[in-house]
């Protein structure tokens, strides 16, 4: 950094000298020149980096071999990390997560998107019309993570908020995303849950072409009883699941939704037909 005068006393010399420091020219992994930032920043991004892409949580050693960093030296980020809110430990196992403040950034940015936009104006008049209650979901880096919920009437208690991780293997809204996007950005949640489901590949194949056929997936009770849920896509240009809507209802009047439930389905192909999706 040039200095454009040298007044002001040694001090300030010192500050621009620092400041050089951070913003020297320096080189990437692959030899070419670029302007180095702070590298404190971008040494917690990568920490981050490796905490969404653990498929859960983590543990330190996992974390320090991921970003080729010392363990002690990986665990002072992750203490400020956790300060900001940025990661969270679990108390019990020791390991890292992402934090809350992550999950919320994730969300902000997502809600920027052009399909977020779409699905606001869409839904809205949607459930002003009919009363169906509706949840719309992203595949973050935890998994199936709602980022909207539209309430119907009457208003659906339930412990399903915003920011709520689901199953993928088990929900609608889960199969839904297993259906319709790549093996290879779910196989390590897919593997997760096999330590708690009984779920074999051949089982998870049928599911993915029961989805794929059927364009919806249909779930009741497997994560709140007595709540029924149909999950339909919305998918960009390549046919990947953006977002996903689901339909939530009583299981004891679900019947007399179910006109409202398949005209949910008619939208979300609309939508997806806007995101470029011809099908």
């Amino acid at each position: 950094m040039k200095l454009s005068r040298l007044t002001g006393g040694p001090g300030l010399i010192k500050e621009n000298s620092k400041l050089a420091d951070d913003d020297e020219i320096g080189s990437d992994r692959g030899g070419t020149p670029r302007r180095r930032g702070i590298q404190s920043i971008e040494i917690g991004m990568r920490i981050l980096e490796a905490l969404g892409a653990g498929g859960g949580a983590s543990p330190l050693g996992a974390i320090a071999q991921a970003v080729d960093m010392p363990a002690p030296q990986v665990h002072r980020y992750l203490q400020s990390l956790i300060t900001s809110g940025m990661a969270r430990q679990d108390t019990a196992s020791g390991r890292y997560e992402l934090g809350s403040a992550a999950l919320r950034l994730g969300l902000v940015a997502l809600a920027r998107t052009n399909a977020f936009k779409i699905v606001d104006r869409v839904m809205d008049g949607f459930v002003e019309r009919t009363g169906q209650t509706v949840q719309i979901s992203a595949f973050g880096p935890m998994g199936p993570t709602i980022v909207r919920l539209f309430n119907g009437r009457p208003a659906l208690l339930t412990t399903l908020n915003v920011g709520a991780v689901l199953p993928l293997s088990t929900s609608a809204t889960g199969r839904v995303f297993l259906a319709f996007i790549p093996g290879s950005e779910t196989a390590d949640l897919v593997n997760a849950e096999r330590e708690h489901v009984s779920m074999d590949s051949s089982s998870l194949d049928g599911i993915r072409a029961a989805v794929r056929a059927d364009g919806k997936a249909v779930e009741t009770g497997t994560v709140i009883p007595g709540l029924h849920a149909t999950a339909y896509p919305i998918l960009d240009l390549q046919g990947r699941a953006t977002l996903v809507a689901t339909a939530l209802v009583s299981e004891a009047v679900q019947g007399s939704r179910q006109e409202a439930i398949a005209e949910l389905g008619t939208l979300c192909g609309h939508i997806s037909a806007e995101m470029g999706w011809l099908v």
